[in-house]
């Protein structure tokens, strides 16, 4: 997969198979998209193109609103992307300028004379243009003008509920991981640096990397106890993952962590990826430090169960 962040090094190929837009966790719904365009570019003898943006568009249009957490930053999204078996992914650089970027502009400028789309593919919500004024069926009349393909693909359900990037969001933030992903088709991950903290879980018996998250933007699920799979060094390992304040402990600062199951070795500067599996409990005050070190020791129990279905080579 090439990534073009620059439409003037950009060659038009004989047949673009198009589909846009954020791509927001590439969830089960996005995948549906793009395993079509990815499909119908063999089928014509094509090229499949996703154009998104960078930095996200809310995040330039709500900045003073701070609340979009990404589930995907670029980085994650470009190696799914790659995975998937994308041709092309062009990034378009979004700011104010470009958000005042009307819909009929959108089609005829980038699409057609800089990408030279001969389909798109979209889904059944799909928006477009300042104030994501364009509509499907706007596009069905552009196509007309310019003479490319439309293809609507309907709403992704999973246990009949549509699959959407603010439903994982919801999902997340009240830590039910298990409907996150199942939406994501995959374990919702975060990755970050390990950096030295206080070292407290290794004076309770279970010594723990502190993570430092490496994008500022992304989603963290709701604080407590999860089952988790660790990557360091393309090896996976059985982890228990705390994420809050640790309120037994007097003065603790928020902080995610992860203890490793079975593993002792100096990792300090090291990035990892953490994958979410199940959440076991909220955070709990116990009223001693031996309570908390026994519960701590059951939930380990708990979640080598949980792992040992996992397959994790």
């Amino acid at each position: 997969m090439q990534v073009i962040t620059n439409l003037n090094f950009f060659t038009k190929p004989l047949h673009a198979i198009v589909t846009q837009g954020t791509f927001d966790g590439v969830h089960a719904g996005h995948r549906q998209i793009l395993s079509n365009i990815v499909a119908l570019a063999k089928k014509k003898k094509g090229k499949s193109i996703l154009v998104t943006f960078d930095p996200h568009p809310r995040q330039v249009l709500f900045k003073d609103e701070n609340s979009i957490r990404l589930l995907t930053p670029l980085n994650e999204k470009i190696e799914i992307f790659r995975e998937i078996g994308l041709d092309y992914l062009i990034v378009l650089p979004f700011d104010d300028s470009f958000s005042k970027m009307t819909a009929p502009n959108f089609v005829r400028d980038i699409l057609v004379e800089k990408i030279g789309v001969s389909t798109i593919v979209v889904g059944h919500d799909h928006r477009f243009g300042q104030n994501r004024e364009g509509t499907f069926d706007d596009l069905k009349d552009y196509a007309e003008i310019y003479g490319f393909e439309v293809i609507e693909i309907g709403a992704h359900d999973i246990n009949e509920a549509v699959v959407s990037s603010t439903k994982i969001r919801k999902s997340l933030l009240a830590g039910d991981i298990h409907t996150a992903n199942l939406f994501l088709a995959r374990h919702y991950s975060v990755t970050g640096k390990v950096v030295h903290g206080k070292k407290l879980g290794a004076t309770l018996g279970f010594p723990t990397a502190n993570i430092e998250v490496n994008d500022k933007a992304k989603l963290i699920p709701a604080n407590g106890v999860y089952a988790a799979l660790v990557n360091i060094d393309n090896l996976t390992y059985k982890a228990m993952l705390n994420i809050g304040n640790s309120p037994t402990i007097n003065n603790a600062s928020w902080s995610f962590e992860v203890h490793i199951i079975d593993f002792d070795k100096n990792i300090y500067g090291e990035t990892l990826t953490v994958y979410f599996v199940e959440r076991l409990r909220d955070e709990i005050k116990f009223d001693s430090l031996d309570n908390l070190i026994l519960q701590i020791k059951k939930d380990e129990i708990k979640v080598k169960l949980i792992l040992n279905s996992c397959d994790i080579n």
